[in-house]
């Protein structure tokens, strides 16, 4: 089976791809492109699926750049493929040819920035606690301090867990009310105390806060595709013992 690619047309120009799960060597839960070292799948059939990636991205296994995510709102600037461990941080920004910044996720927003005239990208794991914290605008700052310009960048949120498949508790609610009032409209009633979060949404809330030129979100709902998406929320409710990571990535 061939990799499944999806591309979005605002990106137009800046080789990139939200890559699904189809087309790779993983079996079990794990079936198809999982993409992740931290999973518990076999360390070689992972490597080669990220060779399948960096094949289809034009780039060798080590131009695909990586950090090790861990919620946060740091972001790394590259300009090499990487030697060692990934560093702690969950957003890259480069403006050297030939690298491909790779974020993996399996429910949270994997966003890809491009500033085509300037000749910067980025990309940024932002799950809620992240793009609270502020990831995306600061994936955006440390693009601007590589020469691009907020209003000539470009930014797409790729499949992620929509609102009707994320359920939270009243505690939730709270943090995003105490952070802002306005926060509320990213809100529904759920059953009983429950609230349903639309994190895209809030994902392209702060995309406009950071003054980006233009963005969206692909519209794809990681958790109600199981045949193309990983998801780790609907893991927990199929008690399933782990979850594949889906692959993100964007190169000039």
């Amino acid at each position: 089976m061939s990799l499944e690619i999806i591309r979005s047309d605002l990106l137009e120009g800046v080789e990139h791809g939200f890559f699904t799960r189809k087309g790779g060597a993983s079996s079990g839960v794990f079936e198809g492109l999982n993409c992740g070292f931290g999973s518990s799948d076999q360390n070689d059939i992972v490597a080669i699926n990220r060779a399948r990636v960096a094949a289809a991205m034009d780039v060798t296994p080590d131009a695909l750049c990586s950090v090790f995510q861990i919620h946060s709102a740091d972001v790394v600037s590259v300009s090499g493929p990487q030697t060692g461990s990934a560093p702690k941080a969950d957003a890259l920004v480069t403006a050297t040819k030939g690298l491909a910044l790779v974020i993996l996720t399996a429910d949270c927003q994997p966003v890809l920035f491009a500033d085509r005239d300037n000749g910067v990208i980025g990309a940024a794991h932002a799950g809620w606690r992240g793009a609270l914290d502020g990831i995306l605008d600061r994936t955006v700052a440390a693009m601007v301090d590589l020469g691009a310009k907020r209003e000539r960048i470009t930014a797409v949120i790729g499949p992620c867990i929509s609102q009707r498949a994320y359920e939270v508790g009243p505690e939730f609610f709270d943090t995003f009310i105490t952070a802002g009032d306005e926060n509320a409209r990213f809100f529904a009633n759920g059953e009983d105390d429950r609230y349903l979060f639309d994190l895209p949404a809030f994902g392209l809330h702060k995309l406009r806060e950071a003054g980006v030129g233009a963005h969206e979100w692909t519209r794809h709902c990681t958790y109600h595709d199981p045949k193309r998406f990983y998801s780790y929320r609907r893991c927990v409710h199929r008690k399933e013992a782990d979850y594949g990571r889906l692959l993100s990535t964007i190169r000039l």
